[in-house]
This record gives structure tokens, sequence and C-alpha cells, in this order.
């Protein structure tokens, strides 16, 4: 039984590992990412391997240019897909800034400095802090916000999105869902989340900013290794 659970365990951080690097901005490392993707697949099971072996292929057949254009019209131009966890959970409203602390700080009690380039619930920072920094810290921060990740998979779903499988893989690692986690996650998917209209500085960003080429690595392997 403890054999199993060590598996279980591992097969999840190989998971989330190759997710991060699978919603990461494609840049002029992109190759280099979806062969260590490949790498990492060749650990799981068929089952588990197949989805970001999906997306993986997916993104080998576009240009880097296409790529890159695909993955800001997807994430950065639409708050309905974007991976901001908190802005599922809490919106434009004054909890937001809050909910950010609770990433923040577990980044910090595990040691590892919060990243620079990224904010802290953006979802492949939260994917990699799981699979290389603590898994169980991290287990807990997904677990926490597994109804944003299903809005997030449901909203990708809608768009036949590239970028599903992957989601699918990431909620197969978590506590199934219940009918009331895929309903919330349904209506935020068709609504949206709360807003105000007054009080929310510092955090007012409903999509991730616009950023240059050099500033979209991946978030956490500047500021969490």
């Amino acid at each position: 039984m403890r054999g199993r659970t060590a598996r279980k365990a591992a097969e999840h951080r190989l998971t989330w590992q190759a997710a991060s690097l699978l919603l990461a901005y494609p840049n002029a490392d992109q190759h280099a990412r979806l062969e260590l993707v490949t790498e990492l697949c060749d650990h799981l099971s068929p089952e588990q391997a197949r989805p970001l072996l999906d997306t993986a292929a997916a993104l080998r057949a576009l240009s880097e240019t296409a790529a890159a254009q695909q993955y800001v019209d997807t994430f950065d131009l639409r708050r309905r897909a974007t991976l901001l966890l908190t802005y599922w959970t809490d919106g434009d409203t004054r909890n937001r800034g809050m909910a950010m602390l609770t990433f923040t700080e577990a980044y910090r009690t595990a040691g590892v400095a919060p990243p620079s380039s990224e904010v802290p619930d953006h979802l492949p920072v939260v994917l990699e802090f799981a699979a290389t920094v603590d898994p169980i810290a991290g287990a807990a921060l997904l677990t926490a916000n597994r109804r944003a990740i299903h809005a997030i998979g449901l909203a990708l779903d809608d768009e036949n999105s590239l970028y599903a499988p992957t989601l699918a893989a990431v909620t197969a690692t978590l506590p199934a869902a219940t009918d009331s986690d895929l309903g919330w996650a349904r209506r935020l998917v068709d609504t949206g989340p709360a807003a105000e209209s007054v009080g929310l500085a510092p955090f007012t960003l409903t999509v991730p900013p616009r950023r240059s080429a050099d500033d979209r690595e991946p978030a956490v392997a500047k500021g969490l290794r």
C-alpha cells in the first residue's frame, strides 16, 4: 500500500511538472520544454501521459510565432480562460489580494521566494512549485483551488483548445469533482466571478498582463528555484 501511494505521488509530480511546461508561454525554449515533457511522460502510464502528449504534439505542429499568438489569444486577451486562480475564486474584489497572500506565504514557508516575473497564483507557477519544491503544500494549493482549475478546463473545452487535455491531466491528479464543484465551475465560465468598482488596488488585473518575450519564460524557473 505504501509503495502504491508513493508511486501515485511521484506520478502526480511528473504530471504537474509536464503541465507547467506545457502552460508556459511559447518562447525560444519551447522545443526543449516539449522534449522534456516527452521524457517525463515516459515515466507515466499511457492513460496519464496521453493528454499531455496531445498538447505537446499540437504545439509542435505550430511555429513559434503561431504558438505564441495562440497562447496570448487563449490566456492573455480574454479573462474567460485566465490562468490566474484567484480571479476565479475572488474576481475583481478586495478579497483577491488576501487570496494571493495564501500562495505567497506557502512559497515562503517552503523556503523559496515568490516568483518575480509572474503573480503567485498563476497556475503554471503553482504546478511547478508542487512538482519541484513542496508537493504537500503544492497539492494543498491545487486542491483548495480545484474549482478554479475545473473552470479553466471547462472554458478550454468549450473552445476546443489544444490546452484542454493538459487541464484534464491536472484535474485527474486532484480529488474527484462533485456535482457542486462542476456546477460552480460552469456558472463561473458562463457568468464570470464577482466584481467591485472601487477599492481594488493593488490587484486590479482581470487577465495576465502582456509581457515582453524576455519576461515570459516559465516564472518558477526564476522565482521558485
